[in-house]
């Protein structure tokens, strides 16, 4: 049991009514550096990028479906590895059922990863997703958007990959959200966000933080998370190598 005080229901409101003004003050926070968010300048995307899909090969342009927006999530999936990130797919559990309404805010999604396309199939038939996942492969999105890390490409959100936690890898793959605008045949970048820049759109974690006993991750940030399909085989979660 969490050790909290036992108290009286008026003086259980009282507390609540307390922490309410910090949490309206947040909120108020929270907008404002949205609109603030808004603000930042663009730049220009003029590189070609091409993606292979199941059926296709598509290009940055291609993936806005006629949108004025597109939001790519960086998912965690070496060429190498035969599934997908843990901690990627407790994202991807997140958002999967919020995507049908982005489409009504001129909204267009996809998840872009590195491994070879015949996997990702695999991978995301197994999850039952139905989200558009592209492959990256032998391009240079994933470099030129941080979230591939080798010798040449040393930084991770805004910062020296050596200067990071020691848990997180120095190089290989990383996860990720980039945010684009369309104007004309025009492509812009404007966002990009990383670690916990992600907690935004995990609802489940935004729910245990309402509890008590919250996150729950002395092991760990996200040391707990398994693939949806192995929470009763006593997996260890790590992430997939």
């Amino acid at each position: 049991m969490p050790r909290q005080t036992i108290v009286s229901r008026d003086e259980w409101t009282a507390a609540r009514k307390r922490l309410l003004v910090k949490e309206k003050e947040l909120s108020r926070q929270r907008d404002a550096l949205s609109a603030e968010r808004r603000q930042l300048p663009m730049e220009e995307v003029t590189k070609e990028y091409v993606f292979e899909g199941p059926e296709a090969r598509r290009s940055l342009a291609d993936l806005f479906e006629g949108k004025r927006q597109l939001l790519v999530y960086h998912f965690m999936f070496d060429p190498a590895w035969d599934e997908g990130c843990p901690s990627c797919s407790f994202v991807a559990d997140n958002f999967s059922g919020a995507l049908l309404h982005l489409g009504a805010r001129d909204t267009s999604f996809a998840v872009v990863s590195r491994a070879p396309i015949a996997k990702i199939e695999r991978f995301k038939k197994r999850m039952g997703w139905s989200f558009r996942w592209l492959s990256s492969f032998g391009s240079d999105f994933n470099h030129d958007f941080g979230v591939t890390l080798d010798e040449n490409h040393a930084e991770y959100n805004y910062a020296p990959a050596s200067v990071q936690p020691p848990v997180y890898p120095r190089e290989g793959e990383r996860e990720g959200l980039s945010v684009f605008l369309r104007d004309a045949d025009r492509l812009f970048h404007t966002y990009s966000t990383y670690q916990r820049g992600l907690d935004t759109f995990l609802s489940a974690y935004n729910l245990l933080d309402l509890t008590p006993l919250g996150r729950q991750e002395e092991e760990g940030i996200m040391g707990w998370i398994r693939h949806h399909d192995k929470y009763s085989e006593g997996s260890s979660g790590k992430r997939a190598r």
